[in-house]
């Protein structure tokens, strides 16, 4: 069915927005776009009924009853999307099904022309997308899909050879050039100068966000955790954290402290436009604000994850970015399975690690430096293969998706791209008297630990037996005994990692260099 070309440049008289990870109507490029091109505009959210075919990097899957506080989270963040399209003259359907087939069968139903959607920024899938658009338009439905998740796509900042970036410094510095050029990036895409044009579902189609328990779950504790969803919470917690960004810089690595933004969750969901975030701190980078250019940095450091898999596929099939880590020999059989278990569970002996873990575990988000501590503690001194600590991440974080988590893992295993020395294996307790010298976040999530003094919490097996006996504490049952010597394993690692040791070049300069990081926004 070819456009019906209508007055006042509308091309379309009737099209559909499939909102997905961007469940706000600020500065919403789809949105924004189809308002300006269509008569009428109808709105639809679906719940994935099924998950993606990637069983190895986890899903947002939700037939089977479980408790998800990350689906939780979209219900809440709809409710309040929801109410922003009723407000303007809309609304919001809400079904649970399979998109591959809802989308086809909305768009028949409501006889529209065109459906806009925005892109995931995932590799994965893009078969998928794919076969969607050749399913709309054998029904003459066009699919217009728009750059709304980052500032720059991946084939929007490139080498001089026009190939992807592979170094983290580098990428920076084109970024901001390119951003530098094109001030015009970080435009809001405007909305509700063309709201008119939002139409409330047709009778029969209005259907609210389902229950929970329509969804195959249970209740969390999410509405009892500091991390408030939907686009009410995602601007109350950016103004909070712009409140205290000049000391960003100083407490973002220590765990007990209020120092990251902890606007991950809102960035994965779209709750937050990444515009808006960098349109308020890039202007206080410029002027040499520390904390700003620092968080700046980790925004673009999420760019630079997800521009990866674009140019490196064998990221999304599961393999190293450099390809000779694939030979790595990694524990494997029951007794890797008993260490992979007492990580998750958080029952390494190692307080640090273990609080990290239950944290996770109580709220679904974890501190970003603790992420880079659990997972070299996976790697380097359990001799877990990565990918085991990669789908576990992809499977409890509410912020997980697939570039960061799998760029980060890379990282951490220096089977990645920019990564640290493989040689380099960081002393899990020296870092937890670092980050957390006083055992506050310990305590906070190993309360039986409350009573041992600063100088014992973070080797506790180390302690006197009077120290122990003072504190109530027996090791073994009261808090595990360390399931590694970590000073040994750093010597398997040096062993396993051996055989990579000729076939990639970690420069020792490298080794020189400041601590590398991982995106924590």
């Amino acid at each position: 069915m070819a456009p019906i070309l209508l007055a006042v440049d509308k091309i379309y008289t009737r099209a559909l927005v499939w909102f997905r990870y961007d469940l706000r109507v600020h500065d919403n490029a789809a949105l924004a776009r189809a308002l300006r091109e269509c008569r009428e505009v109808v709105c639809v959210f679906i719940f994935e009924r099924t998950p993606p075919a990637d069983g190895v990097h986890g899903s947002d899957g939700v037939d089977a009853p479980q408790t998800d506080r990350r689906l939780e989270f979209q219900r809440e963040s709809l409710l309040q999307l929801d109410a922003q399209l009723r407000a303007l003259g809309g609304g919001l359907m809400v079904r649970h099904a399979i998109a591959a087939q809802e989308i086809p069968a909305l768009a028949r139903a409501l006889a529209v022309q065109a459906v806009y959607v925005n892109r995931e920024g995932d590799p994965r899938v893009h078969e998928a997308s794919q076969r969607l658009f050749g399913r709309l338009a054998a029904d003459g439905v066009l699919l217009h899909t728009c750059k709304d998740r980052v500032i720059f796509e991946h084939d929007e900042v490139l080498t001089s050879e026009g190939a992807g970036f592979t170094a983290f410094a580098a990428y920076r510095r084109a970024w901001l050039a390119r951003l530098a050029q094109n001030p015009t990036a970080l435009a809001a895409h405007p909305v509700e100068r063309e709201a008119a044009a939002l139409t409330p579902p047709p009778p029969g189609f209005d259907q609210p966000p389902p229950a929970l328990a329509e969804l195959g779950l249970q209740p969390s504790n999410l509405c009892d955790l500091p991390l408030p969803p939907g686009v009410q919470g995602g601007a109350a917690m950016f103004g909070n954290f712009l409140a205290r960004i000049d000391r960003y810089l100083a407490m973002r690595d220590h765990p007990a402290l209020r120092g990251p933004s902890y606007l991950s969750v809102h960035l994965r969901w779209g709750t937050l436009s990444v515009r808006q975030l960098v349109r308020a701190v890039h202007p206080l980078a410029l002027q040499g604000h520390a904390g700003a250019k620092a968080w700046l940095g980790e925004l673009i450091r999420r760019e630079f994850f997800f521009q990866l898999p674009a140019h490196h596929p064998q990221l999304a099939q599961g393999k190293s970015f450099h390809s000779a880590f694939d030979r790595i020999i990694w524990h494997h059989g029951k007794h890797a399975d008993a260490l992979y278990a007492a990580w998750c569970e958080g029952r390494t002996g190692y307080p640090l690690v273990d609080a990290a873990m239950a944290q996770l575990r109580v709220s679904g988000y974890m501190h970003p430096r603790l992420r880079n501590l659990a997972a070299s503690f996976l790697c380097k001194c359990l001799g877990l293969d990565w990918r085991r600590g990669e789908a576990y991440f992809a499977q409890t974080l509410n912020d997980a998706e697939f570039a960061l988590n799998n760029g980060n893992w890379q990282r951490i295993a220096s089977c990645g791209c920019d990564a640290p020395p493989w040689w380099r294996s960081p002393d899990p307790v020296e870092q937890s008297r670092r980050i957390d010298p006083e055992g506050k976040f310990i305590c906070r999530y190993l309360p039986q630990l409350a009573r041992l003094s600063a100088e014992a919490i973070h080797a506790p097996w180390q302690a006197t037996p009077a120290v122990l006996e003072a504190a109530g504490i027996r090791i073994g049952a009261d808090y595990p005994a360390p399931i590694v010597n970590h000073i040994s394993e750093a010597q398997r690692t040096l062993a396993r990692y051996a055989i990579v040791k000729n076939a990639v070049e970690h420069g020792t300069s490298r080794g020189k260099r400041g601590r590398k990081r991982g995106s924590g926004v």
